[in-house]
């Protein structure tokens, strides 16, 4: 019988035997604190983990439990915590002996007592070539919410803002060539800010000087990010994500190659023209709130119809956020022609969801796929019944999903409406998880629940399987994730 230890001894001598190149694509695959442990397996090993190329500052890693229960520590522990997690990162960018990396993100509750720290990570990430720089500095522990990380245009060579002049149609101002980070910058193609005080100019200047850049996204940018303008078909980008940036006032998208564009926040002055490639939109848009027969409205279906009058027809993927929206029962939807997706953000308490639910289906005749995403109020307006509408026979819609799905009655009278009247469906699919809905996380993708979150999503669960499956016919699939 084999000897264990003497066997993975035996494997780390193979493996340590691989040329360098090998050894770094390993060390890059692993979690950064398991590429850092890789250093005791033997002298080769001891440095092989700093020419990783995958920078991932998974706060999980370094705090551990600490990472899980942060919400419920005293303040002075989250200030350590704080400089635990940047020491974590100052220690790696210091010992990192690669000459590229090809992803720099950090991700914990960071501010501007920072500042100085942060700007040697750009820095470092842009003379290492970076291709994903990801500066996510959510605020869980934050108690000054205006105390934001202010972006270092110094960094690319400016003095301030006021040093950026763009012309009408496209940035007439000195190359990043003319700076220290040019090189870095060329490789740029995937950027992520949140809680980064950036204004508008900077990110037309980075636009404009970062090649490649094809995918940008700004969550809750300060004061700075007043008005934005992506213009210009020399531009690389395909991917534009703005969400709670509550300065803006507006967007322009003109003559750009843009093949996504999502923004939440509120009401903006949005232009769209030219973008032939667009193709799939999200627009989650408030409005002045406003009262009508007992009800506070603060959402506007015809307001995006308007913003995206110009591509419309092309869409092929739209997903909206649609509570608390008024329903105008003389209102003419426009036709989407192309639509094969179409998502929608819902109030369960809201009476006019099913009014809402059939005119978005009659205007999209292609449509394959419906989401709906399941808010919950804590309001008792459900006790109300849901205005009379009837879906129309479709002969396309293929596949309804429910997200957030809860053991609410009009959410299940609603899903069963949509089986009895939607002549094509093949599959419904419930899922309990609000995964939009994610409070803490370290990962986009990762959701982090409480106890009663999760407490709902059981008995949702549990709903669907007694009260939905056994009604569904046996023709159409049915899925409880």
């Amino acid at each position: 019988m084999m000897n264990t230890k003497g066997g993975e001894c035996n494997l780390v001598d193979r493996i340590s035997k691989l040329p360098e190149e090998i050894l770094f694509t390993i060390v890059s695959l692993l979690p950064l604190k398991e590429a850092g442990a890789t250093s005791i397996l033997s002298k080769r090993w001891q440095y092989v983990w700093a020419s990783t190329v995958t920078l991932d500052f998974d706060p999980k890693h370094e705090l551990g439990e600490h990472y899980c229960r942060l919400l419920r520590v005293e303040p002075e522990q989250k200030d350590l915590l704080r400089q635990r997690y940047v020491d974590w990162v100052n220690t790696v960018v210091e010992q990192h002996r690669g000459p590229v990396i090809e992803q720099f993100r950090a991700y914990f509750d960071i501010d501007g007592h920072f500042t100085s720290s942060i700007d040697k990570w750009i820095q470092f990430a842009m003379n290492k070539r970076v291709q994903i720089l990801e500066l996510v500095f959510c605020n869980e522990l934050r108690r000054n919410y205006n105390d934001v990380y202010p972006f270092p245009v110094q960094l690319i060579g400016l003095q301030n803002d006021s040093t950026l002049k763009l012309n009408p149609t496209h940035s007439d101002i000195s190359s990043l060539h003319s700076s220290g980070y040019n090189v870095g910058f060329k490789f740029l193609r995937v950027l992520h800010f949140n809680y980064v005080d950036v204004s508008g100019k900077v990110l037309e200047y980075l636009l404009s000087n970062c090649p490649v850049l094809e995918r940008l996204k700004v969550e809750s940018a300060n004061n700075k990010l007043v008005n934005l303008r992506v213009v210009g078909s020399s531009l690389a980008l395909k991917y534009l994500d703005i969400q709670f940036c509550f300065a803006l006032r507006s967007i322009e998208i003109r003559d750009a190659n843009l093949v996504s564009f999502m923004y939440a926040g509120r009401r903006v002055n949005l232009l769209l023209s030219n973008v032939p490639l667009l193709v799939e939109v999200c627009v989650d848009e408030r409005i002045k709130p406003f009262l009508f027969e007992g009800r506070i409205y603060h959402r506007s279906i015809e307001l995006p119809f308007t913003q995206l009058s110009c591509c419309l027809s092309q869409l092929e993927v739209l997903m909206l956020a649609i509570d608390g929206a008024m329903y105008y029962q003389n209102h003419v939807f426009p036709i989407l022609s192309n639509l094969k997706h179409l998502e929608l953000m819902v109030c369960a308490n809201d009476y006019w969801v099913l009014c809402h639910l059939s005119e978005f289906i009659k205007a999209s005749p292609y449509l394959e796929r419906l989401v709906l995403k399941f808010y919950f109020p804590s309001s008792e307006l459900g006790e109300e019944k849901e205005k009379a509408a009837k879906c129309s026979p479709h002969p396309n819609l293929k596949v309804v999903e429910v997200v957030g799905y809860r053991a609410h009655p009009p959410v299940g009278e609603l899903v069963m409406h949509l089986v009895k009247n939607v002549a094509a469906l093949e599959k419904i699919v419930i899922d309990p998880i609000r995964r939009w809905w994610c409070p803490i996380r370290s990962h986009p993708n990762e959701t982090v629940r409480g106890v009663e979150e999760v407490k709902e999503e059981v008995q949702g669960r549990a709903h669907a399987m007694q009260h939905l499956k056994e009604n569904v016919p046996s023709t159409i699939e049915f899925v409880c994730l």
